[in-house]
């Protein structure tokens, strides 16, 4: 990764419940709000990646209908789906456009209204109907296998997931524009209701309508504009095309190799993360990419989310803005837009003391893509 992109813009819109409101119309507000961050005129944006959300109906036009929404001229674009990993992918292509010289300045955006769209996120995991015809159903399921496997294995108890919930929720109450602030207790966490064993409700992420984008650009350009650039040290993707017929594939070897490659890139280590905005879908998640990022060795997630190692004051806040759990679920643009704002000093009560560098990860499509990113204070 060339250490000459930045990100110069952030912009989100409300999050939650939104009755009225489109996908397009959404992603149109977050643009607006990423420019005016930016500073840098609409008429430099030259490159647009897009990701369909659930309800957008135009699909892999979706980058053509915003653009001629917002009126601009393209050298660089499209659109694709990674699920939860499509956000930090959609960084790493435009950094490499923007360094090459293929792009002068590239929007990223996700918009959906998947809450009020009705979207369940319960389709049979697997190809066609293979697992659905044992009941596997929803990406709960996916993931409910790996945390029934991590338990087995290394004896990962339900109050590690707990942890993880908790210190989302404590982040959230910090965080005015999160969906789910009110305080959760470990009492509260081990009442609710299951929804796939191991997995209960607080275990799962929200379902939310909203909207966010970025903006990336050269470091040198970056410089004239309106924020601090923060740098894209690295960026990376990583695939297992097979699933159950990989006896490990629960535990998704494929995240540790994008891991590797954002490492090696940047020249850091875990040592080095002031914070780490990890993709959290399910709280399972949080546990298994710490091990996969080196913050703790393969089956020691559980004992070390304890004592408040993740929250903020802790060793390594996770998620400070409340994360997919509590903040909302833009599957994972979010983590993006808050791994930018801590490194740029802007969180008010939930900011990481002098943070300089951050991991954001994200993983999407029945466990089978990944991706990471470094990124570093310009």
């Amino acid at each position: 990764m060339s250490p000459s992109a930045a990100i110069v813009g952030v912009g989100k819109t409300a999050q939650g419940t939104l009755p009225g409101a489109t996908a397009l119309g959404l992603q149109i507000a977050a643009v607006k709000g990423t420019l005016a961050d930016s500073g840098l005129d609409k008429s430099e944006i030259d490159g647009l990646l897009t990701q369909p959300g659930t309800t957008a109906p135009e699909g892999a036009y979706n980058y053509l209908r915003l653009g001629e929404a917002l009126g601009l001229s393209l050298r660089f674009g499209g659109s694709f789906a990674m699920g939860g990993a499509t956000c930090l992918a959609s960084l790493q292509m435009a950094a490499h456009a923007v360094s090459s010289g293929a792009a002068n300045a590239v929007l990223c955006v996700f918009g959906d209204v998947a809450r009020s769209g009705g979207s369940k996120f319960d389709r049979a995991a697997g190809w066609g109907d293979s697992w659905g015809i044992w009941g596997m159903f929803s990406a709960a399921a996916n993931s409910a296998m790996t945390a029934r496997r991590h338990m087995h294995e290394f004896g990962t108890e339900s109050r590690h997931l707990g942890e993880v919930a908790i210190a989302s929720r404590r982040h959230a109450s910090l965080n005015p524009d999160a969906v789910m602030r009110a305080p959760l207790t470990m009492e509260q966490y081990l009442a609710s209701r299951f929804i796939v064993e191991p997995l209960r409700l607080y275990d799962c992420c929200l379902i939310s309508d909203g909207a966010v984008a970025f903006l990336v650009t050269t470091l040198e350009r970056a410089r004239d504009l309106r924020q601090r650039p923060v740098r894209v040290m690295g960026a990376a993707q990583a695939h297992s095309p097979e699933t159950i017929g990989n006896p490990d594939w629960w535990y998704m070897p494929h995240q540790r190799l994008a891991i590797e490659q954002v490492y090696a890139q940047a020249g850091v280590g875990p040592a080095d993360m002031d914070f780490a905005q990890i993709y959290d879908n399910f709280t399972i998640s949080v546990i298994v990419w710490l091990e996969q990022a080196g913050f703790c060795e393969r089956g020691e997630g559980g004992p070390f989310v304890e004592g408040g190692r993740i929250q903020l004051g802790g060793e390594l806040p996770v998620n400070t803005a409340g994360g997919n759990l509590s903040e909302s679920y833009m599957q994972g643009w979010l983590h993006l837009v808050e791994a930018v704002r801590q490194l740029r000093g802007e969180c008010g009560d939930r900011q990481v003391p002098d943070a300089e560098i951050g991991l954001v990860t994200g993983r999407g499509m029945t466990l089978n893509c990944s991706a990471a990113a470094v990124l570093g204070r310009g």
